[in-house]
């Protein structure tokens, strides 16, 4: 097994990030800004679960 498929996400991060890549600049820009957005979005929620399930977090 190579590195890269042993490391590579489930989610379609990859295949998300070589679409991307293959845009003109400036929609790579805007897609890229799309994708900050959403996996900031996903780690807050995440976060804020783990705050919810922490000991003493009542």
């Amino acid at each position: 097994m190579s590195e890269e498929t042993t490391n590579a996400p489930t989610d379609g991060l990859w295949s998300r990030l070589r679409l991307i890549e293959g845009q003109p600049l400036a929609a790579r820009a805007g897609a890229y800004s799309g994708l900050h957005d959403e996996l900031s979005r996903r780690l807050d929620s995440g976060a804020k679960l783990d705050q919810r399930d922490a000991p003493g977090a009542r």
